[in-house]
């Protein structure tokens, strides 16, 4: 056992991953000994952390467990600072629960669901094919992020939300902001500002011609303001981006590293394309698990968790990277393997919270990941893993550049 684990641990003080996949050591630790455990947090609030499958899912299916911000304390600081206690503003769903969180949620699930995900398959495997063939142009070695990962997921968000292509780079740098710690919360603050008008504009403009895209059809609902409608496309976007690049990304980067795992994947492509290896995809999503700390709830009212009392306002993090590599739920759960079942994983989260776009991220890796091992057969690392630069300590896991040879 770590030393001084019986003591309240402090989330920021533990976070320190020794390489870009493995939650760490401490997570590890106490999934196995201690699942819930108390907490220390920025602020001062003494809370809970959970790290085991169980604990997870119960804490985010449970009800009396809140998401509302401003009820709630951060497990760890936004670029130094404590998170400030902010008012949930129209249409910012992702700090609401329900009654008034499924409201926005029904609206947002019919754009995401199976049936409408499906119909945007051909189009994204034609973006796919296309940014890859703007790889080739480049040549090797190639940095993937910019010239594949980043353009492709940006693309295929803009296309169905409703976002001209021409305007990404407002949208994008709001995502890049706030995932980036050398940004100043006064530079996220601005660059959140002119996403915000960019897409209120475009809000406007759909009420006089709505399009066949999220923000027409949004705009086409009776009641909802603009504002709502903004706030909500805010979220889905600056959430969107974040967690595709990241997961595709560092999906990659398991895969370059795992050359056996590679040639799993680019073998079930062969014979079953994207539709082949979409159970492989749940395997990567849980290995890496690129939400990392950013899940957290708080007792509305005295409630019994995992034998223990959590007390009215009391916060529990949940650690997703670790609950993802939890003995009692995968055999292996250290071990990288596509050919595992790793359907239950909780890389998207779990509950009426979670990630609402899942299934589109779901089509991006599968789509992207097989235009690109079919497209390159030869692809690599074109540095050993230790020089590609990881952003280890961000809400989202983020692989900085990528790059490999063809």
């Amino acid at each position: 056992m770590t030393e001084g684990i019986s003591e309240p641990i402090s989330y920021l003080q533990h976070w320190d991953r020794t390489e870009p996949f493995d939650p760490p050591a401490v997570l590890g630790e106490l999934v196995r000994t201690r699942p819930l455990t108390r907490m220390v947090y920025p602020d001062g609030h003494i809370g809970w952390l959970a790290t085991s499958h169980d604990l997870a899912r119960e804490v985010l299916s449970n009800q009396a467990f809140s998401h509302r911000f401003h009820t709630t304390h951060a497990p760890v600081t936004k670029k130094g600072e404590i998170f400030p206690s902010v008012p949930i503003v129209p249409g910012g769903f992702i700090h609401m629960d329900p009654p008034e969180h499924t409201r926005y949620r029904n609206l947002l699930s019919s754009e995401f669901s199976a049936r409408a995900t499906s119909a945007y398959a051909p189009r994204v495997a034609e973006l796919a094919t296309a940014q890859l063939a703007q790889v080739r142009e480049h040549g090797s070695p190639v940095d993937l992020l910019p010239t594949y990962v980043r353009p492709l997921s940006l693309r295929v968000l803009c296309e169905v939300l409703g976002v001209p292509f021409a305007g990404s780079p407002v949208l994008s740098a709001l995502s890049d902001s706030a995932t980036d710690d050398g940004v100043s919360l006064e530079a996220e603050r601005e660059a959140g500002t002119r996403a915000y008008h960019h897409l209120l504009d475009l809000v406007g403009k759909a009420r006089v011609e709505p399009g066949a895209n999220v923000i027409g059809r949004l705009a086409a609902e009776p009641g909802l303001t603009d504002r709502e409608i903004t706030n909500m496309l805010l979220i889905v976007f600056a959430a969107g981006l974040a967690s595709c690049e990241g997961a595709l990304a560092s999906s990659l980067l398991a895969l370059l590293h795992h050359g056996d795992q590679l040639d799993t994947l680019r073998s079930a492509a062969r014979v079953g394309g994207a539709s082949g290896i979409e159970g492989m995809v749940e395997e990567l999503l849980r290995y890496t698990s690129v939400n990392q700390f950013q899940i957290f709830r708080t007792a509305l009212s005295d409630v019994k968790l995992g034998g223990e009392l959590i007390r009215e306002g009391e916060t529990v993090t949940v650690a997703l990277p670790a609950a993802n590599r939890d003995p009692a739920k995968f055999g292996c759960p250290d071990r990288f393997d596509l050919g595992q079942d790793a359907s239950a994983h909780l890389a998207f989260g779990y509950g009426v919270h979670a990630c609402v776009g899942q299934r589109l991220a779901r089509l991006v890796l599968a789509e992207a990941l097989t235009s690109l091992v079919l497209g390159l057969p030869g692809l690599a690392l074109d540095v050993p893993l230790e020089q590609v630069p990881v952003r280890l300590k961000t809400p989202v896991l983020g692989v900085l550049r990528l790059p490999v040879r063809f």
